[in-house]
């Protein structure tokens, strides 16, 4: 009990920092050393190394002081100090502070578009914080396409605005986790620091309220809002492509909070580059925090998701219809929560057992499946034709520039659009081992980081994938 009364009091001295300067905050606060709390009688018993420094607290900050009480330990809360009159001989002098009840209220001003202090906002369990609870960690499975992301946002949320990893972008395409994600860090956060102000709001949310904002003429209101945020949390950010006053309002929070270090997560479907609406002082930002991206789950993974939902619903679905559905589910967690969930509804209708046969039944309505899927020579084809070299150039022993490049890309487009294990793409390539294969697709990936011009290259090719 005593250590939440302290959690309480550190409270206090947080919002007492943000109301007074650094060097105020230092000499009066400071040294201020919190011994007690008494729930029988609403008082915070707390110790001052002089008499001066109880006469000066009381002078200029009794109200301030009562606030922040108010605020962290309810209302009527008392303030006793033990005054250190003797440091010598250890005699100290208890004496009760002035009461809430005898302060006179502030005047109320104007503020413009100055973020109010945290005094004038509501308190944390006022603000609904938006989130899905039923999206934690322990619901995120872990696999190597999002171990990075996961551990930063493990990391995020039980030390909010205290690492290194802020902003945070995440980035990815659609299915692949990036909401279930963001909504686990903020849950966390919640259960390690109830009182903080956690939100999550989608693009298109926050466009909506600004837009109405604007509308009823309340746009300092809008602003002052979401400059009180601790952990603001800020989905599909790619939707604000076309709203140009939105992101210029938006970059104002942003900067806000970036400076006074609260944490700042954004995810979209693309990675900040791609973002051209971007102002560039906010890309400036990002590079400061981390952006990480969350990759479409392997077919092991998803065979890991879905074995974990079938034992936190208790459903009990064969192991090869596991593994078919995870092949057929294009690496979207959504279409395979889709796919169980038409499997048990179809399941209890007709009455009948969950098999490959009723599997492949609700895959074709459930899930878009490719029935003319890429092979290594589709793929050999348009490549070179972009590149223009021929087959017998790629397959050959040439060590040319041109054409290794064009056997490096084909190797890692062949191992990105089929299923086939590294050895196999290799010997369809030129006879070539799994070792090139996999030195290949890493030279790309690493190129595809840094080269603007060679990612624009890689996406005419996969775009003529889907004319073929």
């Amino acid at each position: 009990m005593q250590k939440r009364h302290e959690a309480l009091w550190d409270d206090c001295l947080s919002l007492i920092k943000n109301n007074v300067t650094e060097q105020q905050f230092k000499t009066w606060f400071a040294p201020i050393v919190f011994e007690s709390y008494s729930e029988d009688n609403q008082t915070v018993l707390v110790q001052v190394p002089s008499p001066y420094v109880y006469e000066y607290l009381e002078q200029y900050y009794v109200g301030l002081l009562s606030k922040v009480l108010t605020r962290c330990f309810g209302e009527n809360t008392k303030l006793t100090y033990r005054i250190v009159t003797d440091k010598q001989h250890k005699l100290t002098q208890v004496v009760e502070a002035e009461q809430p009840g005898e302060i006179e209220a502030p005047q109320a001003t104007s503020r413009g578009n100055k973020a109010p202090t945290p005094l004038d906002v509501a308190v944390p369990q006022d603000l609904n914080p938006q989130l899905d609870i039923h999206k934690t960690f322990a619901s995120f499975i872990e696999g190597e396409s999002n171990k990075l992301p996961r551990t930063v946002g493990i990391s995020i949320a039980e030390h909010p605005g205290k690492t290194t990893f802020n902003p945070f972008f995440i980035y990815g395409p659609s299915g692949c986790g990036k909401t279930h994600l963001i909504n686990a860090v903020g849950v966390r956060c919640k259960e390690m620091y109830p009182r903080k102000r956690v939100l999550y709001v989608s693009a298109r949310l926050f466009q909506v309220q600004f837009t109405d904002a604007r509308r009823q003429n309340t746009i300092n209101d809008f602003i002052n809002f979401y400059q009180t945020i601790d952990v603001l949390i800020v989905d599909d950010v790619q939707e604000w492509a076309t709203a140009e006053k939105t992101v210029a309002t938006f970059f104002h929070i942003f900067d806000h909070l970036f400076r006074l270090g609260k944490q700042i997560i954004l995810a979209s479907d693309r990675p900040p580059v791609d973002l051209k609406w971007l102002p560039e002082r906010m890309l400036t930002r990002f590079s400061c925090g981390l952006i990480a991206e969350l990759e479409k789950p392997n077919t092991q993974l998803c065979i890991d998701i879905l074995n974990a939902k079938c034992r936190r619903d208790g459903l009990n679905i064969p192991a090869d219809v596991i593994e078919f559905i995870a092949e057929s589910a294009n690496g979207s967690v959504r279409d395979l929560e889709g796919v169980v969930n038409s499997l048990m509804a179809y399941s209890i209708v007709y009455n009948s057992s969950i098999d490959m046969r009723l599997a492949e039944r609700v895959i074709k309505r459930a899930v878009k499946v490719d029935n003319h899927p890429l092979t290594v020579d589709d793929i050999l084809e348009k490549v070179c034709g972009h590149y223009k070299v021929t087959q017998q150039q790629v397959f050959s022993r040439s060590r040319k520039r041109d054409f290794v490049i064009v056997r490096q890309v084909s190797m890692y487009l062949a191992q990105k659009y089929t299923k086939m294990p590294a050895g196999r793409i290799g010997q369809l390539i030129g006879n070539r081992d799994h070792s090139t294969v996999i030195h290949s697709c890493t030279a790309v990936e690493q190129r595809l980081k840094v080269d603007k011009a060679f990612v624009d290259e890689i996406n005419s090719i996969e775009t003529s994938f889907k004319l073929k």
